[in-house]
């Protein structure tokens, strides 16, 4: 009887402790849907006017994006996994301001303006405490949240697969706990998409009609990167870079090879 009720009291106590991580998640999650969080095609460097690559410049920048873009016709689906950083308060920054970043995988959102299919994960810190969010998206809708828990080091796995330009599929495998899900576009989305794209991207993402305070994420490297142009594979390397410019400063560093995408916070 001793060990039962010693049982039912460390069960209890279990409870008890995770509860209020699961209302601060839960309180999280009605936050940013409230907050209207979305992302957005780039910017020019200190403007919300968008940035069209042209496709004959090897880096380009922004006040929004950094990574890697492939511009062309017939990009039918994206893919790469990256390792969940942790983000921290750049320096300078406040323990009392939340700052964040998103990494993901997309189709379109630079020289078409019409849509973007994407999906990834937000990575943000607040004094000592950090937040993971999968998330999916068709622009210029907002984002919604996938029900996947992530955490810092979990290797995540993202898709987009494009069936037509209005509809599709968004994946993200969380590699290291086994699990996966997926949302399905099947029409009635508010842009058509013109396959022109292919991106690895870490973004400062909007709330509110303004870009989030841009958390320090350290290196986010995008491995076994891929795209579905027509029938063939094809890698990044050939891939116009884009770095964000803030002010005066250049905040991040990418570079590119036939398989990966590597964003750092510089």
């Amino acid at each position: 009887m001793k060990f039962s009720t010693a049982i039912l009291g460390s069960a209890f106590v279990a409870s008890a402790l995770a509860a209020p991580l699961t209302e601060k998640r839960a309180a999280r999650h009605a936050a940013r849907s409230a907050a209207k969080r979305q992302s957005n095609p780039p910017f020019k460097p200190g403007t919300t006017e968008a940035l069209h690559l042209s496709n004959t410049s090897e880096v380009e920048y922004s006040s929004n994006w950094a990574g890697a873009v492939l511009i062309g016709t017939g990009y039918t689906a994206v893919t790469a996994e990256f390792t969940v950083p942790t983000p921290s308060v750049p320096s300078g920054g406040s323990s009392r301001e939340q700052y964040c970043a998103s990494a993901w995988v997309g189709i379109d959102g630079d020289t078409c303006d019409t849509a973007i299919l994407q999906t990834g994960v937000d990575f943000c810190i607040e004094g000592s405490t950090t937040s993971f969010d999968a998330w999916y998206e068709w622009y210029p809708d907002y984002s919604y949240d996938f029900d996947l828990t992530v955490s810092a080091g979990d290797v995540i796995k993202v898709t987009v697969d494009a069936t037509s330009k209005t509809a599709g599929t968004a994946t993200v495998d969380n590699v290291t706990t086994g699990k996966s899900v997926t949302h399905t576009f099947s029409g009635g989305v508010d842009g058509d998409l013109c396959e022109y794209n292919a991106e690895w991207i870490v973004e400062d993402f909007e709330e509110d009609d303004s870009l989030v305070p841009f958390a320090d994420f350290g290196t986010v490297t995008f491995s076994s990167a891929s795209a579905t142009d027509g029938s063939s594979s094809v890698g990044p390397e050939d891939s116009t870079i884009i770095d964000i410019e803030s002010g005066n400063s250049v905040l991040t560093s990418v570079s590119v090879t036939d398989s990966t995408v590597v964003v750092k916070y510089v």
